[in-house]
C-alpha cells in the first residue's frame, strides 16, 4: 500500500505516519515537511524505518513543490492508495481566529485560504495521475466541523471558517469530476474532532470533558472512518456520522 500524508511535521499528521508504520512493513509512505528545520521526528523516524518511510520537501504555499513532489513520487511508485491532506492553519503569533468583523484583515483571510483551502484543491490536482487506477483508493482531507454552513450557530472564526467552507466545496466538486476520471477514487472530507495538538491549545478550556483526543485515537478513529467508508464526496464526523455541508 503506497500511502502519502501531506503535512506530517507534527500533529495529525505525524500521527498518521506513526500509525501506519506500525502496522505492516509493505506500506509505503511518503510524509512532506515544509522544511527539515521542522522536522526532525520524521528524520528519526526515517532512520527507525528506513525501507519504509520516505521525506518530501513539499510547501503547498509553493506551485514549484507540486511539480516537483509529483515527479518524486512517480520516479518511486507508479499509484497511490491513499493520500490525506492534514495540513491546516488556525493560529499563530501574528494570526489568531476572528471573533468579530472588527478584527478581519485581508492579509489574515489570504494566509487561512492559501494554507487551508487552496493547497488542499491543488493537492487533488496534481495527484490524479497516481490516484486514477482499478483499485480502491482514498484521497482524505483533514478539515472541520465549523466549516460546515449548516451547522454555524455561534458565528466568529471567519477566516477559518470561510477556509474549511471552501476547502469542503472543493473536496465536493473534486468528487464529482473524480467520478468521471478516476471513479475508483473515494473523496472524502474528514472532521477529527477537538485533538491534543498545538492547534487546539489555546482552545481546550473550552472542550467538554472526554472529548479532547489524544492524536493516536484521532488517527485511529478516522482510519476507522476512512476504511468504511464507501461514497465519494462525503463529509464524515471522527465518529462516522455525516455532517451537513
Amino acid at each position: 500500500m503506497n500511502i502519502l500524508i501531506v503535512g506530517a511535521t507534527r500533529g495529525i499528521g505525524l500521527g498518521f505516519v506513526q500509525h501506519f508504520l506500525k502496522q505492516t512493513e509493505e506500506h509505503q509512505i511518503f510524509a512532506t515537511y515544509r522544511s527539515l528545520g521542522t522536522a526532525q521526528q520524521l528524520q528519526d523516524l526515517q532512520g527507525q524505518y528506513p525501507s519504509q518511510l520516505n521525506l518530501l520537501k513539499w510547501d503547498i504555499t509553493q506551485d514549484d513543490d507540486f511539480d516537483q513532489g509529483l515527479e518524486t513520487l512517480r520516479s518511486k511508485i507508479s499509484q497511490l492508495d491513499l493520500v490525506v491532506y492534514c495540513v491546516g492553519l488556525l493560529h499563530h503569533e501574528h494570526l489568531s481566529p476572528e471573533k468579530s468583523v472588527r478584527q478581519i484583515s485581508r492579509e489574515g483571510l489570504m494566509e487561512y485560504f492559501q494554507v487551508n483551502s487552496i493547497g488542499g484543491i491543488l493537492l487533488a490536482k496534481t495527484l490524479l495521475p497516481l490516484l486514477k487506477h482499478a483499485q480502491r483508493n482514498v484521497l482524505a482531507f483533514v478539515s472541520a466541523k465549523v466549516g460546515s454552513i449548516e451547522d454555524n450557530r455561534l458565528g466568529g472564526w471567519y477566516g477559518y471558517r470561510a477556509s474549511k467552507a471552501a476547502l469542503n466545496m472543493f473536496i465536493k466538486t473534486t468528487a464529482i469530476e473524480y467520478s468521471r476520471k478516476s471513479p475508483k477514487t473515494l473523496v472524502l472530507s474528514l472532521h477529527p474532532g477537538t485533538t491534543d495538538t498545538d492547534l487546539s491549545k489555546p482552545f481546550q478550556r473550552n472542550v467538554p470533558p472526554g472529548k479532547l483526543f489524544p492524536v493516536e485515537r484521532t488517527v485511529s478513529q478516522l482510519v476507522a472512518v476512512m476504511d468504511q467508508a464507501n461514497q465519494s464526496g462525503q463529509f464524515f464526523s471522527w465518529d462516522g456520522s455525516i455532517i451537513p455541508w
